[in-house]
């Protein structure tokens, strides 16, 4: 008998903050940015299929599954924009790890932080390839839960140092520059989306809304700029104007997810994209020259969230961050579960008293 087969290493909420703070947030960032990178250089090797997604008037949930042939990974991942005026967040999920070999569940974690640090670094990889060099200067337009990542994960990949934020909600972009005080920052709190744009070199929309927005207009784009487009991620949810996309060189993650739910959801279905995985491999070229504009249709794909809960799953091998959940029925005879339900019963039946 292999011991222990019904117990699954789980990575709580409390366990993931621990985890952080234990390896430090830009330590773990670039280190996570580094697994991610990994993955994309042998794309290939990975099963992929676009999420499955269950839509409804307030919001969508979805499962993105994908396999590398040794290990399976998949994310249980919702995203209702109106649950913050509930005191809920807007995306919450987890993830689990699997081996291919025998389909046991080998890992299960929170994501609804990881989530966001894998966003945030997979932002900042594409940005190595394709923002313009000496970038130092970044706009965030949208100043919710995912804010403040995407500073820290292109600080620690990328150097930038200069903020300019910005949101419809005055008290969001407050709370941004309250959390990144002290972290090595110059922040600029601006009035409109144009404000935010001057002098930014690399331009983050990561606004929530469930709608096709137009957070950045034609004029806002000048040559040169790189577009990290966060937030439309499902159908009917944009947040560029169209004339934007037809300027700019478009690089995505997984083309049949991303004409679905990305900003290239409004241009045709023939309208030419590269795949980062090209960029990263050498076969394309990302930037090319200091007045292109190069635009990251990020929609989120499973193999970064493959890499995530792997990086977790190596680091709990020296921090221990982690509680085993009785998540597998073990019984002494594989084929007898019956019989180990009732010898579960026998167990707990009170004694027989016996004399008197």
């Amino acid at each position: 008998m292999i011991p222990n087969l019904n117990l699954v290493p789980f990575v709580s909420v409390d366990h993931m903050m621990k985890l952080v703070l234990h390896i430090g947030v830009e330590r773990f960032l670039s280190e996570l940015a580094g697994y991610v990178e990994d993955d994309f250089r042998r794309w290939p090797a990975f099963d992929k299929t676009p999420r499955v997604a269950s839509h409804s008037a307030e919001g969508v949930i979805e499962l993105m599954p994908t396999s590398d042939g040794e290990v399976y990974g998949f994310k249980y991942v919702n995203g209702h924009p109106k649950n913050t005026r509930e005191g809920r967040q807007t995306v919450t999920a987890f993830g689990v790890l699997s081996d291919v070999a025998n389909g046991y569940p080998v890992l299960m974690s929170e994501m609804t932080i990881l989530t966001a640090l894998r966003t945030a670094a997979t932002s900042a990889v594409a940005a190595k390839y394709l923002a313009p060099q000496g970038a130092d200067c970044m706009a965030i337009i949208g100043n919710g839960a995912q804010s403040e990542f995407q500073a820290m994960a292109f600080k620690a990949l990328l150097g930038i140092r200069k903020l300019r934020l910005f949101d419809i909600d005055p008290q969001a972009t407050q709370k941004c520059m309250k959390n990144l005080h002290g972290l090595g920052f110059e922040i600029t709190a601006c009035t409109s989306t144009e404000q935010a744009v001057e002098g930014a070199h690399i331009i983050t929309t990561v606004t929530a809304d469930k709608q096709c927005a137009t957070i950045l207009t034609d004029n806002m784009v000048g040559a040169g700029v790189h577009i990290n487009a966060v937030g439309g991620d499902c159908p009917g949810k944009t947040e560029l104007h169209h004339d934007i996309l037809l300027r700019s060189d478009i690089f995505v993650e997984y083309p049949p997810q991303t004409r679905i739910e990305g900003e290239i959801q409004q241009l045709p279905a023939d309208h030419p994209v590269i795949e980062l995985w090209e960029v990263m491999t050498g076969q394309v070229s990302g930037r090319r020259d200091p007045r292109q504009i190069t635009l990251f249709d990020s929609v989120g794909f499973a193999i970064e969230d493959f890499s995530a809960l792997r990086y977790v799953r190596d680091q709990l091998r020296t921090v221990g961050l982690y509680q085993n959940l009785d998540m597998l029925a073990d019984p002494d005879e594989p084929r007898d579960l019956f019989g180990m339900i009732l010898r579960a019963q026998a167990a707990q039946t009170p004694p027989v008293a016996v004399g008197g």
